[in-house]
């Protein structure tokens, strides 16, 4: 589509090649940009953008931009990116892609029809459609998690699926998000990382603060019944499956465990392997790019890893839910 749009447009939608290629054009090397006095405030709205994803922070109109010229307000999206794949959590990242689809979902839903167009077209779909080829819906539509986006619940006629006022709109801030958590993490060189050392730790702090504010101290007598069941496999030395190894190690890990803890789990097993285990734990918790959240319920059923199902297990569809409820149960009663 032959459609320019100004610099002050693009901050809306860093992840365009043309607004990389302004961004670029400004920004010959890292190194020193870092070590510039726009690089230094590019990096802390780099950080701004990080905090909003991980504290769900969604007041897109009032972001702190005025310090910032449109090519270096890009660059902090970049330097954001940089950022979470220097910390290498999985999490972090998915919050990240996340909280930049929804921006821009923000600014298109008041955006001029051709921008709108133009943008939508970028990412692969045409934002006037009312219908998408079955083909196209499919591979836009795995991760929503609403019943309503299945196949089955959908109509379709001729080989395309007709969508309802609006839906176009989820399809388009879904597709940015997909596009952006499949280029994560990046390569880093470690030098960057290394420099970036202070700015890294500040978030991972403020990450496992929330966590810590989420699910509290661990309490591992409120474990549900599934994760206990998987721990007393591992002390009498059960081979777990795949499975059973991602199930415990991503519940362990989102309760706020972190990799030392989750292999002294592991440890307890008779046949422990230090290296082999560190290896497993940090891959499953999201080094390796596997996918972080904790199976539910269901999945749990499916794999069979569902056992000693309790009355409290009858109110809950995923064992953080059960977590949650046996720790304020808990609460109360002390």
């Amino acid at each position: 589509m032959d459609i320019v749009l100004d610099r002050k447009e693009l901050i809306k939608y860093p992840f365009l090649k043309e607004s990389q290629q302004l961004a670029r054009r400004h920004v010959e090397s890292l190194e020193e940009f870092l070590t510039s006095s726009p690089g230094a405030l590019a990096l802390e709205r780099a950080k701004e953008r990080v905090i909003a994803a991980l504290t769900s922070k969604r007041e897109f109109g009032d972001e702190n931009t005025q310090n910032l010229k449109p090519e270096f307000e890009i660059a902090s999206y970049a330097l954001a990116r940089i950022l979470v794949s220097c910390i290498g959590d999985r999490s972090l990242i998915d919050r990240l892609a996340r909280y930049e689809a929804e921006r821009a979902s923000f600014f298109l839903a008041t955006e001029d029809p051709e921008i709108r167009r133009f943008v939508a077209w970028s990412i692969g779909i045409s934002a006037t459609t009312a219908t998408l080829p079955v083909t196209d819906y499919v591979e836009l539509v795995p991760h929503l998690r609403d019943r309503r986006w299945r196949l089955v619940n959908r109509d379709v006629q001729q080989g395309g699926v007709n969508l309802a006022p609006g839906e176009i709109d989820e399809l388009i801030r879904e597709r940015i998000r997909v596009i952006l958590v499949d280029q994560l993490p990046l390569r880093v060189p470690s030098g960057i990382c290394e420099r970036l050392d202070a700015v890294t730790k500040e978030i991972v702090a403020l990450q496992q603060e929330q966590i810590l504010e989420q699910f509290g101290e661990i309490k591992e007598e409120a474990f549900p019944p599934c994760i206990n069941a998987l721990i007393q496999a591992i002390t009498s030395g059960a081979n777990l499956t795949h499975m059973g190894r991602f199930a415990i190690t991503s519940f362990l890990h989102t309760v706020g465990m972190n990799t030392t803890g989750i292999a002294e789990i592991f440890a307890r097993a008779p046949d422990f392997d230090l290296d082999m285990t560190m290896y497993q734990v940090e891959h499953i918790s999201g080094r390796g790019g596997t996918e972080y959240t904790p199976p539910s319920c269901a999945t749990m059923r499916t794999f069979g890893l569902c056992a000693n199902r309790d009355k409290d297990c009858e109110r809950v569809n995923h064992p953080l839910s059960y977590y949650r409820l046996r720790k304020n149960i808990k609460k109360k009663r002390s």
